[in-house]
């Protein structure tokens, strides 16, 4: 098997770019500078350009995301931003508008976001025919799902193993926008799943009220890496383009360090070079989450909510024992520090919080005794040490490199070869004199030969085969390192493996011959599109200004009544009875089961316009 694995991981900027790759990505993805499904991630062309020429020494991807659906009015800008981010030398292009598919693109591999909801092996075989070179599936996918595509199709596959869970399918979400205006499919997504909620059943009896029904908890595939490998996903996706620097270091570096184990044992490979040493232990726990969930990828996605709270809770740190006026005492046995972040939820139920201002062994002092009860539990949302370390230089990476000197008929040659394979060689020109001081003179040699500190590449060996030891002056010794590091550098970026591009098979049917405002069809371009393969009635997008009202606004594999204990089971003879979700502003929404496939369909039930005005 010669699949190479990738570590892909999120950047909100450069920065956060650089630290990811250091920290072992193999990848990274970013927002292009309009038009990303996250609005408030773009990023500049020259921006862009920093982290591709700091990524492609290491043989480290860069994708960017124009994943947004498009006007046709912005469709001549988004080819601008193409046609530069071709010319900028990205390694693929995340889209969701296939309108974009109608222009003359430049030769650039093309990714199918998971926007385009890509759930089916009908859905994926289609795309691979039409011309991306990967697809990212959807999160809500099974294992088998996942294994039955990969027999169906021989695209590449992406899947998202970590970070914050959409609710809804993605792509499939059209509850913001209908509720006020904001398109997940147009990157202006408000979160309407992190809001606060009340259930009702259909005769106006409250089931459930005031809480955070529609919140789920984080995706955390760690365990599950070797089954996805063997089930054919060949890139793994960290969620979280807003996220920070310390949430993208540790995670990447967890990551890093679960696929290096599992791919040495497995005989495969990462898809970049180079080795990452981490000067910190990852731990997710430490970092942004809501808890975690696999979102039963192997099984029934029984409690993945995040019921109580949206915001980070952090790792729990133990259950409080005893109060005092000024300090409690804690029963668990982690390791807590001034300035820490504590977090709990008080008798209405809110997430409250406090600081650490010092700790005595079980007494912890901190700067608001309000609230904190005995039998609560309480945990580390702000590890202050830990943060520490990863605000740092949390990570070195470096590539492998192999050199010698050597002489021949006509002089010394420094060569050096990489972890890669790739060779480069320069002659040092001049008469040879020998040292008088010749072990002092062999260690300068090796000494500034190997000082590769400010490069991307570490001497890991060094061959010394010459007639005699010569006295050569550092500053010689300097500029032919300098030479040979350029030219490796050139032949890396030359041989530097890049995406396939498939060729577009314009007759390819799609797979449904009738798209209704779930086909996110937003311009010509795309109509013609699809009319070009074999649909025949298009249903203008909900951005459109379609009118909501009635309309489907969420498909989720999630189910609040088996998340509540409210589910008959799997056996039950009927679907079960429709509930009524409402929300803080008083908008309500029909919930319906679908019991045989085991989720649920919200439909809203007074809409807003695509203005935000109240219908």
């Amino acid at each position: 098997m010669n699949r190479r694995i990738e570590l892909l991981a999120p950047a909100r900027d450069s920065d956060t770019a650089r630290a990811a790759i250091e920290c072992g990505a193999d990848a990274v993805y970013l927002g292009a500078p309009q038009f990303s499904a996250r609005e408030a991630a773009g990023n500049s062309l020259d921006t862009i350009a920093q982290v591709v020429d700091f990524a492609h020494p290491y043989y480290a991807r860069v994708y960017v995301a124009l994943n947004t659906v498009l006007t046709d009015a912005e469709i001549p800008q988004a080819k601008q931003t193409i046609n530069r981010l071709a010319e900028i030398g990205i390694d693929g292009l995340i889209i969701q508008d296939v309108g974009l598919l109608q222009l003359d693109l430049p030769p650039i591999p093309l990714i199918a976001s998971t926007q385009m909801d890509n759930a089916t092996p009908e859905k994926v075989r289609f795309l691979e025919q039409v011309g991306f070179s990967r697809v990212i599936l959807a999160r809500e996918l099974t294992l088998d799902q996942i294994r039955t595509i990969r027999a169906q199709s021989s695209i590449e596959l992406e899947c998202f193993v970590h970070g914050a869970l959409c609710v809804g399918a993605s792509g499939q979400c059209y509850m913001s926008y209908a509720a006020g205006g904001r398109s997940g499919n147009r990157g202006q997504c408000a979160q309407p799943c992190r809001r606060r909620y009340t259930l009702r059943d259909q005769k106006g009896r409250v089931l459930t009220q005031n809480r955070h029904l529609l919140s789920l908890k984080d995706l955390n595939l760690a365990e599950h890496l070797e089954a996805l490998i063997d089930a054919g996903v060949s890139s793994f996706k960290i969620e979280g383009r807003l996220k920070d620097i310390p949430y993208v270091v540790n995670t990447v570096g967890f990551y890093r360090r679960k696929l290096d184990a599992l791919l040495s044992r497995k005989g495969l490979k990462p898809s970049s070079s180079g080795v990452a040493q981490l000067n910190f232990k990852p731990d997710p726990a430490k970092t942004f989450n809501r808890g975690f969930t696999d979102c039963g990828l192997t099984g029934e996605a029984r409690d993945v909510a995040s019921l109580e709270t949206p915001k980070s809770r952090g790792e729990l740190v133990g259950t409080v024992a005893r109060i005092e006026r000024t300090y409690f005492v804690l029963d668990g046995e982690r390791e807590l520090h001034n300035a820490d972040g504590l977090c709990f939820f008080d008798r209405q139920g809110a997430l409250a919080g406090t600081v650490i201002n010092r700790v005595d062994g079980s007494k912890v002092y901190v700067q608001s005794m309000r609230n904190i009860q005995p039998g609560q539990k309480i945990y580390r949302n702000y590890d202050h040490a830990f943060a520490r370390q990863l605000t740092g230089r949390a990570a070195q990476r470096k590539i492998r490199l192999r050199l010698s000197l050597v002489e021949d008929q006509t002089g010394l040659i420094l060569s050096g070869k990489d972890e890669d394979g790739n060779e480069a060689s320069v002659r040092i020109a001049g008469p040879l004199q020998p040292a008088q001081k010749k072990d002092a003179a062999r260690q300068t040699i090796q000494t500034q030969l190997t000082r590769l500190g400010n490069t991307v590449f570490e001497c890991t060996e060094f061959e010394f085969d010459t007639r005699d030891v010569y006295f050569l002056p550092a500053s010689k010794l300097n500029s032919v390192r300098r030479e040979l590091v350029e030219r490796l550098l050139a032949i890396r970026q030359e041989r530097r493996p890049r995406l396939t591009i498939p060729k577009e098979q314009s007759t390819a049917p799609h797979p449904e011959r009738n798209l209704t405002y779930r086909g996110n069809v937003l311009n010509a371009h795309a109509r013609t599109f699809y009319e070009r393969h074999g649909v025949e009635s298009i249903e203008p997008a909900a951005e459109s200004g379609l009118d909501m009202s009635g309309r489907l606004v969420m498909t989720t594999k999630y189910c609040l009544r088996r998340q509540l204990g409210l589910c008959a089971g799997p056996n039950s003879e009927t679907a079960a009875p429709p509930l009524i979700l409402e929300d803080e502003d008083g908008r309500e929404y029909d919930v319906r089961f679908r019991c045989e496939a085991c989720g649920m369909d919200l439909f809203l039930r007074s809409g807003r316009k695509g203005n935000g005005s109240t219908t």
